[in-house]
């Protein structure tokens, strides 16, 4: 995996697809390549680092054509190097690009060995092109050969694929990894991300699960996994190309912490009716679903899976509703109990995570009847795959460490707990309470954001530490679980969360003058016991670092630094809170001179498990 990007045109297609390359960045990746088909011949540039690296190859040994196929690559199989780079190509005849995993390409490999193939990289990708090649030697066109291919194949895969024997023909293939076709007029792309195409159009067609499609210059065929013609709606993509702008920001990440007012704002408008949540939000059928379940299980991954953990307090607590909540990659391992009345939450926010998908469709084999996807681009394979879905409006996230998508996530969660909490035991005035908080919520994080400069001069103390730890309790250890994530992913420093009443259970042997303790005290139920825990830290030498609700009476000293936060609602404080974690991990990793908005081994959409 990681991005890919295609053509066929009337017009040179390269500077179409270095531009949709650019365009991806955002995903992650190790190294970036091209190819074209022009004179009878495949022409490849590939290089290991960033896309202008490949950019400034091209000016030096130009190439060109009207049918071509690119890529970033972030390492699955293979080391990050040229030779593993994409695209891959077979024989000068069949070049190939490639997301996903193909798991048996071992097997595959071994006799492909046995027919005099070579192989010049360490990916399983490679077996794509030597198969295609093969089957090409028994088939008169394109389509049929890489049908063929694609039977052997075990795993998941989007391919575009290419060959010099046919200039006027470029295949698309999906299966467990996201694909779409841009329509043009006399022209198509392809793409992993409509993002990438957003200059040449904005009419997309988002290939299902198993399609096949054969793209021509005036004409497109598109086949289902059994090989039957079908039609795939042309869909209007209300993105904007310049809505990829850092605009007068440093990175996309502060540019993305900054918009969180704006995008919360956008989530919780046209839902309320008279202060009142309409929950054909949801979906048409919403009422009837909700009418039916008795508990909900939350899967997620990363960033969304501490929402998940949050939310799980509200539907306990303001609901009283049985909530689950697991990591996607584990939750199909397990064997997990699910009910036919259990509502299955998913979140993403691509709606592409491999793992996320593959447990959702667990959670059907397994009875579930319902499931509900909150996840921030509209045409994603987790919202078809979905009876219900509320999209969270937070606007294309560029930056890999996730910000307002997990805030917007978040508000996407409390309205759900409204929805079903009306159900079970949440009375008109708490929702009303809850309701009033979220509307409050875009004014009280522009006073969190006023904190800015404040934590920026907090940052300089972590610029030569090696470790940090984060204590929050109750719905706020998950908030100090994703300030601990925020810091290690983009300033490699190594962060750990605990409950904070866990210190005397083995973290409190770590306490030292080097290792700061952030530590998250809003002014609710549990704050008494949180100070006993700082004390603990405190008497041992450890440096307390403390974000603390400006109502309460605490004074800093040698071991105590406090940081005043707005007063704010008991019921969305750990959204609050969630803003100087942000502020906090962007500013150490600023001064560290790491790569914020593309950390090194990270990739923003991950379609493989």
């Amino acid at each position: 995996m990681c991005g890919i990007v295609g053509g066929i045109a009337q017009r040179d297609v390269v500077p179409i697809l270095i531009e949709g390359l650019k365009r991806l960045e955002y995903r992650g990746y190790d190294s970036a390549g091209l190819a074209v088909v022009a004179q009878q011949k495949i022409f490849r540039h590939r290089e290991l680092g960033k896309v202008q690296g490949l950019e400034r190859l091209i000016a030096d040994e130009p190439i060109a054509g009207t049918l071509g196929i690119a890529h970033t690559r972030w390492a699955t199989h293979g080391k990050p190097s040229t030779q593993n780079a994409h695209p891959h190509i077979c024989n000068g005849s069949v070049a190939v690009v490639h997301n996903g995993i193909i798991e048996n390409h071992q097997q595959l490999k071994n006799a492909q060995l046995g027919q005099g193939y070579v192989f010049t990289s360490e990916t399983d990708t490679e077996v794509i092109a030597h198969e295609i090649h093969a089957q090409l030697q028994q088939q008169d066109n394109l389509l049929s050969a890489v049908q063929k291919a694609i039977a052997k194949f075990e795993g998941a895969y989007a391919l575009g694929v290419i060959s010099k024997s046919f200039p006027d023909t470029l295949i698309a293939c999906r299966k467990g990894s996201p694909l779409v076709i841009g329509v043009g007029i006399g022209e198509y792309f392809i793409a992993s991300d409509v993002a990438a195409l957003l200059p040449v159009t904005q009419r997309f067609i988002f290939l299902e699960e198993g399609d096949v499609a054969e793209i021509q210059f005036n004409q497109l065929a598109i086949y289902d996994e059994n090989q039957q013609p079908v039609q795939r709606p042309i869909k209007e993509s209300q993105l904007r190309a310049e809505s990829n702008s850092k605009g007068s920001y440093r990175h996309y990440m502060l540019k993305e912490i900054y918009e969180q007012p704006r995008a919360i704002s956008d989530t919780l408008e046209g839902r309320f009716i008279a202060q009142r949540l309409q929950e054909s939000a949801f979906g048409h059928n919403a009422k009837t679903v909700f009418d039916t379940i008795k508990s909900v299980q939350i899967i997620a991954c990363g960033t969304s899976y501490h929402a998940g953990l949050i939310a799980r307090y509200w539907f306990e607590k303001f609901a009283r509703v049985s909530c689950q909540v697991d990591v996607a990659s584990e939750f199909r391992y397990r064997h997990p109990v699910v009910t036919p009345d259990t509502l299955i939450v998913t979140i993403s926010q691509s709606g592409e995570t491999a793992d996320t998908l593959a447990a959702l469709k667990e959670a059907k084999r397994l009875g579930a009847n319902y499931a509900l996807a909150i996840c921030n681009v509209p045409e994603s394979s987790l919202v078809r795959e979905s009876d219900l879905v509320l999209m969270t409006r937070a606007g294309a996230e560029i930056g890999v460490a996730s910000t307002k998508a997990f805030t917007t996530q978040l508000v996407a969660l409390l309205m759900l707990v409204i929805a079903v909490g009306r159900r079970f035991a949440l009375d008109k005035v708490l929702e009303e309470k809850i309701t009033a908080a979220l509307f409050s919520l875009p004014a009280k994080m522009n006073e969190a954001l006023a904190l800015d400069t404040q934590i920026e001069g907090l940052a300089e103390q972590f610029a030569e530490k090696e470790h940090a730890l984060f204590l929050g309790r109750g719905s706020h250890y998950p908030v100090a679980m994703e300030g601990a994530l925020k810091l290690k992913e983009i300033s490699y420093i190594h962060a750990e969360a605990y409950p904070a009443g866990e210190l005397k259970h083995g973290p409190l042997a770590l306490i030292d003058a080097d290792m700061p303790v952030i530590t998250i005290a809003p002014n609710n139920n549990l704050l008494e016991k949180l100070k006993s825990n700082m004390q603990e830290v405190s008497a041992r030498g450890g440096q307390l670092i403390v974000f603390m609700d400006e109502t309460l009476e605490a004074q800093a000293d040698e071991n105590t630094q406090i940081i005043r936060m707005p007063k704010v609602e008991n019921e969305i404080s750990p959204l609050l809170y969630t803003i100087p974690m942000q502020l906090l991990a962007y500013h150490v990793a600023v001064l560290k001179g790491t790569d914020v908005d593309q950390p090194r081994n990270l990739a923003k959409s991950v379609t493989v498990e």
